[in-house]
């Protein structure tokens, strides 16, 4: 069999032993709750459907499109900015439209890092934010996070402990899976940091929308001086249920967006006109279909949260993401992450994913994904009881 040199450094994907589990569960006829990957099932509000379908009849958007995003799209995301967070965005040098946040981050390192250069990513984290790194041939120090850790304080700690000097920090709030949310001032202090250490930061601005109990989530790009040392990433997937679109996009430092865009026109055309069409409806759209769509896993949320209180398994209630980072309860934490999920599916037919999945230091953890309604997160907290 051939060796393939990129992918010698990739361990085999942890999600993948749970997800043979579950299935060979389902095959069997047995009724699996998937509570895992965070794939939304709420569907895209209708009037941004009805726009591409629109645009998908006109043949002149058929042709290749631009890699970079075509003129109005940019425009849109540079109006959305200062709308919702008092940001200048300039559409031309300083905004550029991404297969999603995954195809752009993973370019932007690809193009931004040498063999051997130093990335810092939370641990734990979202698979591409360190993986992005080891693809392009760097090397990643995890820096750890959660509810009983100092990230700011790790993040130093590390700094000063490695050589060759860090190149860049990856970051995302709120955070994927931890559900940790930061402040401005937690920004400001960032850039501060990246320009004393001459380091690029990367912001994953994923979950923005999705924020509970009077929180809002704010920008890196709104931390005075941001601009000068890092750029930020959206994606529509869940603001407005648009994961299967594959739209996002990068905002921010000039030179750092240049850099995207020279190496997104050797590697692709851009996103099908049509959806880009839409997007721009999204963007310029009513706010109140993103509300909706919070609300519902805001419910969701609740009736996971109480419901596991309720059985016996207190887990604080996140201020944002679609998903809730739950302790292992203590008499099964010696199992592990990985072996707790089977067990939970075996023995609870609910569907989770491992912490280990997303770092070592998550593995005392499992990921619920509020992707289910409230008559079958109730049937899930059922499952639960039966092992607690």
């Amino acid at each position: 069999m051939r060796e393939f040199a990129r992918l010698d450094r990739l361990p085999p994907y942890v999600f993948a032993t749970v997800n043979e589990i579950k299935m060979e569960a389902r095959r069997a006829g047995e009724d699996i709750i998937d509570l895992g990957m965070g794939n939304p099932d709420l569907g895209t509000p209708p009037h941004i459907v009805d726009k591409l379908t629109e645009a998908a009849h006109k043949s002149h958007n058929h042709r290749y499109s631009a890699s970079m995003g075509i003129t109005k799209l940019r425009l849109a995301i540079s109006n959305w900015y200062k709308r919702r967070f008092d940001v200048d965005i300039d559409p031309d040098s300083e905004a550029i439209v991404t297969i999603g946040v995954k195809e752009g981050m993973s370019h932007l390192i690809l193009v931004t890092i040498r063999p051997g250069d130093v990335v810092l990513a939370p641990n734990p984290t979202y698979p591409i934010h360190p993986y992005s790194a080891i693809i392009a041939g760097g090397d990643v120090r995890g820096i750890p996070l959660g509810p009983d850790s100092d990230f700011f304080e790790n993040l130093m700690h590390a700094t000063h402990q490695t050589w060759p000097r860090p190149k860049v920090l990856i970051l995302s709030y709120p955070h994927n899976p931890t559900t940790e949310v930061v402040d401005l001032e937690f920004f400001e202090k960032i850039v501060d940091y990246a320009k004393e250490h001459d380091i690029m930061v990367i912001h994953d601005f994923a979950y923005a929308d999705l924020v509970f109990d009077d929180y809002k989530a704010p920008s890196f790009l709104q931390a005075k001086g941001a601009k000068d040392v890092g750029v930020e990433f959206f994606s529509l997937s869940k603001s407005y249920s648009m994961p299967g679109w594959r739209v996002g996009f990068c905002v921010g430092n000039k030179d750092i967006i240049f850099a995207l865009r020279r190496i997104k026109s050797y590697l692709d055309y851009g996103i099908f006109q049509p959806i880009q069409i839409a997007s721009i409806i999204a963007l310029n759209g009513p706010y109140d279909c993103v509300e909706e769509i919070r609300d519902t896993y805001k419910s969701r949320r609740d009736a996971l949260i109480s419901g596991l209180s309720r059985v016996g398994w207190d887990i604080k209630s996140p201020k944002g993401t679609m998903f809730v980072w739950a302790k292992i309860p203590d008499q099964y934490v010696k199992m592990g992450s990985v072996e707790f999920s089977k067990f939970l599916i075996r023995e609870a037919k609910v569907a989770v994913s491992p912490g280990r999945g997303f770092g070592e230091y998550g593995d005392d953890y499992v990921r619920f994904a509020l992707i289910e309604n409230n008559m079958r997160i109730s049937q899930a907290v059922r499952g639960i009881k039966k092992i607690m």
